[in-house]
């Protein structure tokens, strides 16, 4: 599977996603902060493309992200509240917030085709990014058996999104959009 680099705006979340790759485990606490953090980077950008997007294909998946996205972190915050777990913001969470500041920052100076193509190249490396974090990570190191579940319960949601992207990828390419 061929992977688009992804761009200069988007390092940062990216690097949030490495780092756990090369890091020491994380605890509970922490895999609570990283997953709130990653589901709001995307709800944030999913809502700048539904009103920003010139493609209704592109909005109709920002959408998409922010309706599944706002989902998973009910469930995760209902879940660290049942546990009596509090987020521990970590460098991770950090970089994450950071990242995703930054492509927000980014896709505000886009218009038309070139937000668009912007926006999805991200979802596309940030969604692939996600997925390893997952299985590398965030998986192997949950501790509590509800936590470990639901990250695996998620898991299909994250892949499915990445191949959405993928396809939204591929079709701007074709059409010259």
């Amino acid at each position: 599977m061929k992977l688009i680099k992804p761009a200069l705006f988007g390092a940062l979340a990216l690097a949030g996603f490495a780092n756990l790759a090369q890091g020491a485990g994380v605890t509970d606490p922490q895999i609570a902060a990283i997953v709130v953090t990653a589901n709001q980077v995307d709800i944030d950008a999913g809502k700048l493309a539904e009103s920003k997007g010139r493609s209704k294909d592109v909005k109709a998946f920002g959408h998409q992200m922010v309706v599944d996205h706002s989902s998973v972190n009910k469930s995760a915050t209902d879940l660290v509240h049942k546990l009596g777990v509090t987020p521990e913001d970590n460098p991770t969470s950090q970089d994450l917030k950071q990242g995703g500041d930054a492509n927000l920052a980014k896709l505000k100076t886009l218009d038309g085709t070139k937000f668009d193509r912007a926006y999805i190249d991200h979802e596309v490396s940030y969604h692939q990014s996600v997925i390893d974090a997952l299985d590398k990570t965030l998986i192997p190191d949950a501790q509590n058996a509800e936590l470990k579940a639901l990250l695996v319960k998620v898991r299909p949601a994250f892949v499915a999104h990445l191949e959405h992207a993928q396809h939204l990828q591929t079709a701007m390419g074709k059409t010259g959009e």
